[in-house]
């Protein structure tokens, strides 16, 4: 691991800031590294309020949208809230779906495409659904910005669509009726970020403010909305800040019964986007690739919860069979670049016919932890050959994917996680042009993991009043990462020891020249032991975090690398 080590700013704003807050100078140069600069900045920070969400009719076509429900609403049409089966795409339907049946009583429909029958998107096959069963309307979330042709002939069967998607458009928009993305050329919309449930609650938002009789407290979804951000790792800052800052307050509060089904296996005083991200989004993750999204969206739309925890159990053991795969697949996966010796190339890209569609992007992130390169890992899927594409820091791998795509059939996605299918005659092609890309492309520093070090920083100023004003830095994520910390001249109390099963983890006591002793873990950091034995100093990175044990607080440093002192 590299580490690249920021020294405190110590720049007359930094110096301002740290006088007008009452904070240290390194709160201070974390805030202006973070282009927080002024007083009143610092306080919509550290102090979000849903006065600062936008106005949702600055959005391209929104006004055509609202125009086009409650035309449905008042000629009693029926409509389809179509989704995809990720986190994001499942949140989105129940978000939509309960708000509308909640002020409506039209018939409000969901669907969820197949994985494995339909693949990403709008699928042709949901067209003939809506056709078949009488849908007028088609609110399709997540998805559908490059679904020209389907719209098209969506079209001809006189449905019409309204798209809410926040991927990156192409260079012909849907003739749909709306076509609701930020990322849109033509779209002055303020902020660019926004999830695909974050669109339809923008959405919901409008619909609420066009009706005075509607249900005004749109923000009791916001639970669903901080699901689908912490799962979808859009950047947390800006407006997707202020709507998880209240999501995660909903959860903690008055959750959707589904969610609080699922919340019950949490064993914490209080949900943080960390537990979203790693206990909640998995499980709702898991429907889609093991099942069927639409037992995700069954549960998120639930009312009973006595159901719902049946639904909950179900899901459980869904993300059980999920960890199972993940763990074969890696394995095989490793042994095929190994055998193949690809070990050295610019890129990895794997293919086994068997493996299984649900789990190859999880796959591909493990291999990333290995080899650290763009990643891409392929299985059949009828008779073309789907992958799931997961990237490093600084390479953008649509990019890579669309200078590829004379060799394919589909792809879409974002610069880190992407998607694409081609013929099984086009593999090694591909491949050979995937590969070419990424070695001509890439900066050879993305292929060697780094560490970004917000701060160096002495032990002694790890303090209450320092830990409280850190813990209001969250929610932590994408452009907004928990602060990292590194300190040198360190030793051990003398009982570190490794623990956890094969020894993985690594457990210390950490001291430095008149600091306090800090209980520390360091997780995956096992064969790090050698460098804290026999008082040995070296040096480390960590986060501060909060460990509750039995009722009882106590500040802990999560240690994130160990190094010998230089």
């Amino acid at each position: 691991m590299n580490w690249e080590v920021n020294n405190i700013d110590t720049s007359k704003e930094t110096l301002s800031l740290s006088k007008q807050l009452n904070v240290s100078n390194t709160v201070a140069s974390l805030l202006v590294s973070r282009k927080i600069k002024t007083f009143e900045q610092a306080k919509k920070f550290f102090r979000p309020s849903l006065k600062d969400l936008h106005d949702p009719y600055l959005m391209k076509d929104m006004d055509k949208a609202v125009d086009r429900v409650l035309e449905a609403i008042k000629n009693n049409e029926n409509i389809l809230v179509y989704g995809d089966y990720d986190v994001d795409g499942t949140s989105s339907v129940a978000l939509v779906c309960k708000f509308l049946r909640s002020n409506t009583n039209n018939q409000i429909g969901t669907y969820i495409p197949d994985r494995y029958d339909e693949g990403y998107g709008i699928s042709f096959k949901s067209i003939d659904y809506a056709s078949d069963n009488d849908f007028t309307l088609i609110i399709a979330l997540d998805c559908g910005i490059k679904a020209v042709d389907k719209v098209s002939y969506a079209n001809k069967k006189n449905i019409d669509y309204i798209i809410c998607d926040h991927h990156k458009p192409g260079k012909t928009i849907p003739l749909a009726i709306a076509v609701l993305n930020p990322l849109r050329k033509d779209c002055n919309y303020p902020f660019k970020f926004l999830c695909g449930c974050g669109i339809g609650f923008k959405l919901i938002q409008a619909l609420s403010i066009s009706q005075e009789h509607w249900d005004s407290n749109v923000e009791s979804y916001l639970d669903l909305v901080s699901v689908a951000i912490g799962a979808d790792l859009v950047p947390l800052v800006g407006e997707n800040r202020t709507l998880c800052h209240f999501g995660l307050k909903v959860i903690n509060s008055s959750p959707t019964t589904g969610l609080k089904a699922i919340i019950r296996g949490i064993n914490k005083p209080e949900i943080t986007l960390s537990e979203v991200s790693f206990f909640i989004a998995p499980r709702i993750n898991s429907a889609g690739r093991i099942k069927h999204g639409n037992n995700a969206v069954e549960l998120l739309m639930e009312e009973s919860f006595d159901n719902a925890i049946s639904f909950s159990k179900e899901i459980d053991e869904f993300n059980l069979e999920r960890r199972g795969l993940d763990k074969i697949i890696t394995a095989q996966a490793l042994k095929q670049i190994v055998d193949n010796k690809e070990q050295n190339n610019f890129s990895t890209v794997v293919f086994q016919e068997d493996w299984h569609k649900g789990v190859i992007g999880i796959v591909a992130s493990r291999l990333i932890e290995k080899y650290y390169k763009p990643t891409l890992v392929f299985t059949k899927s009828n008779d073309v050959l789907a992958a799931s594409a997961r990237s490093v820091k600084g390479f953008d791998v649509y990019n890579a994917i669309e200078a590829c795509k004379v060799h394919l059939i589909q792809f879409g996605g974002h610069k880190y996680a992407a998607g694409l299918t081609l013929k099984p005659e086009d593999y090694l092609a591909f491949k050979k042009c995937f590969e070419e890309y990424v070695e001509k492309n890439i900066d050879k520093k993305s292929l060697s993991p780094v560490i970004l070090v917000d701060e160096k920083i002495e032990l002694v100023e790890i303090t209450p009043k320092f830990y409280r004003i850190l813990k209001q830095f969250a929610p932590f994520g994408p452009a907004n990462k928990q602060p990292v910390f590194c300190s040198e001249n360190l030793t051990d109390s003398g009982y570190g020891k490794t623990v956890g099963e094969e020894d993985k983890h690594l457990k210390l006591s950490l001291l430095q020249k008149n600091s306090t002793v800090f209980k520390s873990i360091g997780f995956g950091l096992g064969d790090k032991l050698p460098l804290i034995k026999n008082k040995a100093e070296f040096k480390a990175v960590f986060n501060i975090d909060e460990n509750n044990w039995n009722g009882v607080k106590s500040t802990q440093l999560k240690v994130l690398d160990i190094k010998n002192n230089d």
